[in-house]
């Protein structure tokens, strides 16, 4: 399979947030300002290929040889949790000032349905690990793209004069449908 071509499905025509509608929370949650959801971006990007990697290895190499498959989504659970506490950490520790910005958005990372997701769809799908880690890394590119143009949309409808009935959440939701729509435009390049 062409990477190139894998990575404008996974992070474009299967985008995560606008074609999946997974990771909705943070995704409307962070998006108030570009420079946090790049950050936020960012952190799931690290996440994301992170975990894509060890519960591709987890799941090939010591739940299939056990025939435990069935406990995948707990173990996934499991390591993304371990995982996004190490992102934490250090965000803490080397940049505070993006660890504060997401606040309590940061550990909602570990119930970010579109991390799970992906994760368990590598599996499902019988992606290799090498693969897994592409996925994962794309579709994670996908997520950040999409929180980033979400929130300079949101910075430039501030400045506009939204009529009442649609000022805050209804304004929000239709510019992300209208991404929505206009990221299903992305389905005929592959």
């Amino acid at each position: 399979m062409n990477i190139f071509l894998f990575a404008i499905a996974a992070a474009l025509v299967n985008n995560v947030v606008l074609v999946q509608f997974q990771g909705l929370c943070p995704f409307l949650g962070v998006s108030k300002n570009t420079k946090t959801a790049a950050g936020m971006g960012g952190a799931v990007i690290f996440v994301m290929t992170l975990a894509s990697t060890v519960t591709s290895v987890v799941y090939y190499y010591v739940l299939e040889p056990l025939n435990v498959e069935y406990l995948n989504t707990i173990a996934f659970i499991l390591i993304i949790a371990g995982l996004v506490q190490f992102v934490e950490m250090f965000l803490k520790k080397k940049v505070p000032s993006l660890y504060r910005a997401l606040g309590v958005y940061l550990p909602l990372i570990t119930t970010n349905c579109a991390v799970l997701g992906i994760a368990i769809s590598n599996v499902q799908d019988k992606l290799s690990v090498g693969w897994s880690i592409l996925n994962g890394f794309f579709s994670a590119v996908g997520f950040a793209i999409a929180i980033t143009i979400l929130a300079s949309i949101r910075e430039k409808m501030e400045r506009n004069n939204v009529p009442k009935a649609f000022q805050g959440g209804p304004i929000i939701l239709i510019a992300a449908g209208l991404m929505a729509m206009a990221f299903q435009g992305f389905s005929g390049l592959i």
